[in-house]
């Protein structure tokens, strides 16, 4: 089996070659695909990111998600967990980390509990279609979603990992602390786990 450390040098790789277009119609295929899920669609608290190092940028989908009056929810890094802010495209403040990833400025009023989240859209590095995700291994988003590995598959909020198609793999291997994610949206396909296609 392939150990993460190759997995995530390699799929890095594949992710940053595609060229801005080839990025933007995958953007946009995302966009055209996802909206139309029942998954998306129930969904009024949604938390996304902000695309970096060739990560399928959800920005489109952020933006039917805002014209149809749903809250979007952007991840800020506090500590070894991350919290989620509200963010109007064009209007919330943003500014770097300490990686250097754009977070918005925020108030304790624009913060809301990860138990309050009905789907948060993640980015990852590597899938399988068993919910396997790879991230690249800082572990914010398992920390911060560990209270599910004590509910039901199904219990909110919704995980959704963003990823091109490219980035499958057969089988991925995982750690007791990772979180399973109920489904993958790419620019081609739709992979949900039964529960959650409801």
């Amino acid at each position: 089996m392939i150990h993460k450390a190759t997995l995530r040098k390699q799929m890095g790789a594949l992710r940053r070659a595609k060229s801005t277009e080839a990025q933007r119609r995958a953007a946009a295929a995302l966009a055209r695909k996802l909206h139309k899920q029942p998954v998306f669609q129930r969904a009024q608290h949604v938390a996304a990111y902000l695309a970096i190092n060739g990560e399928l940028d959800p920005r489109p989908l952020i933006g039917h998600a805002s014209r149809l009056g749903k809250t979007i929810y952007l991840p800020v890094i506090t500590g070894d967990r991350l919290i989620f802010v509200r963010y109007q495209p064009g209007i919330t403040p943003l500014i770097p980390n300490r990686y250097g990833i754009l977070e918005p400025r925020y108030t304790h009023d624009s913060v809301i509990a990860p138990t309050d989240l009905d789907l948060v859209l993640t980015p990852l590095l590597a899938f399988d279609t068993d919910g396997g995700r790879l991230g690249t291994g800082g572990g914010f988003y398992d920390r911060t979603f560990a209270f599910k590995r004590k509910r039901h598959l199904s219990a909110r909020p919704i995980m959704l990992g963003l990823a091109h198609a490219c980035q499958q793999v057969e089988h991925l291997p995982t750690d007791r602390w990772d979180i399973p994610l109920r489904g993958v949206a790419t620019d081609r396909d739709i992979f949900l786990q039964r529960s959650a296609q409801s």
